[in-house]
């Protein structure tokens, strides 16, 4: 028996408390290290990392949680160098597959709390649930703050994290970062450490930025998504795929435009207790705010692994041409290669790796782990 429930219904209450609790790896993180992590022995940048984070995390888990460090006090050598330990943070520069946020949520587990780890888009839509100012007297505190697919597409977003990142280094946060390059980019992403540097001016001096060698799995494109079902199959193929499941069915139409009622920091709440999804007459969304707001639950049903039956339009015709070519094209590439993942699995197919995004399977290839 399958127990149906609507997204579409649900508008979750959420705490402050329960928001910051959500800043935690997601399950497919849930228990990686640093010794899980295969770096490729044809790539020593990958092992190199390992060692930095390694030895960044020791130090930061060797300094009490609060308390005002000044960003600009960090002691130098003779030669000018910057004392080890004293940057504000790491910036882990490469392309999509080599392993960031593997190793970044690797870094969160090695050092006890308080600390965070979330994407750039969940830090900015904390700061949007909370205030600029509440978000940074809540994360002041911590040890730790950790930002995956840091994002240089959104000027505005971006002058937002760099405040807020420059005032928890003040407070004596550290910080650890990884970058999001373009999917049509040349190269392995290292022209990101240099937009990075740029963009948040005055802060970023004061990171330590790793390149990270590896294949760039951008360049393969993305797979052939599963075929929609037809709305009179979906029923059956839930009943049999999902049995003893929650699963929430779901009009396309209706939940898009009940999703601009629910702010997107409580997209995570509310998929809580969902086992699977059912959409029933997918098509492609048209306008660029909607489709922004809908990554964001792609990100979150990917995150806890939520598979996805559909019907109506294919998954690689959920946005428009102009936007799989635009200048959010990296957040719209990521968005149907997880979905696409999430619907395989849902129909009992193996499920392609998800392109660009964090994938982990066992056995792991050397390097791979994000």
């Amino acid at each position: 028996m399958v127990h149906v429930e609507q997204l579409s219904t649900r508008r979750p209450a959420v705490s402050v408390e329960e928001l910051l609790k959500g800043f935690v790896p997601s399950p497919r993180f849930g228990e990686v290290s640093f010794a899980s992590y295969r770096p490729d022995p044809a790539q020593p940048s990958q092992a190199e990392a390992v060692r930095v984070l390694e030895d960044f995390g020791s130090q930061v888990a060797s300094k009490p949680a609060g308390g005002l460090r000044r960003l600009f006090g960090g002691k130098l050598f003779g030669d000018g160098t910057r004392k080890p330990g004293s940057r504000a943070g790491i910036y882990l520069d490469g392309g999509f597959g080599v392993g960031k946020t593997h190793l970044l949520s690797s870094l969160w587990h090695q050092v006890e709390g308080p600390k965070a780890i979330g994407t750039f888009v969940e830090y900015t839509n904390l700061v949007g649930a909370l205030s600029f100012r509440k978000t940074v007297e809540a994360l002041s505190s911590y040890k730790l703050v950790c930002i995956d697919e840091f994002e240089l597409d959104d000027p505005g977003d971006t002058v937002l994290m760099s405040r807020l990142m420059r005032e928890l280094a003040d407070a004596g946060v550290k910080l650890a970062a990884t970058s999001n390059t373009l999917p049509g980019a040349l190269g392995d992403g290292r022209f990101a450490a240099v937009d990075f540097q740029r963009e948040i001016q005055v802060l970023a001096d004061q990171f330590e930025i790793l390149h990270i060698d590896g294949e760039d799995f951008r360049h393969r494109g993305l797979p052939t998504p599963p075929e929609p079902l037809l709305n009179s199959d979906l029923d059956a193929t839930m009943r049999r795929e999902f049995e003893d499941k929650t699963v929430a069915v779901d009009d396309f139409g209706t939940l898009v435009d009940h999703l601009a009622g629910v702010h997107p920091s409580r997209y995570r709440q509310l998929l809580d207790g969902i086992d699977a999804v059912v959409w029933r007459n997918v098509h492609t969304i048209t306008e660029q705010s909607v489709a922004l707001r809908f990554v964001v639950l792609a990100d979150r049903l990917y995150d806890k692994d939520v598979p996805i039956l559909g019907s109506g339009a294919p998954l690689d015709a959920l946005f428009t041409p102009e936007m799989m070519a635009g200048g959010y094209q990296k957040k719209y590439f990521r968005a149907v290669s997880r979905l696409m993942a999430l619907a395989r699995e849902a129909q009992g197919a193996p499920s392609a790796e998800a392109i660009p995004g964090p994938a982990v399977s066992e056995p792991q290839p050397a390097g791979r782990g994000a």
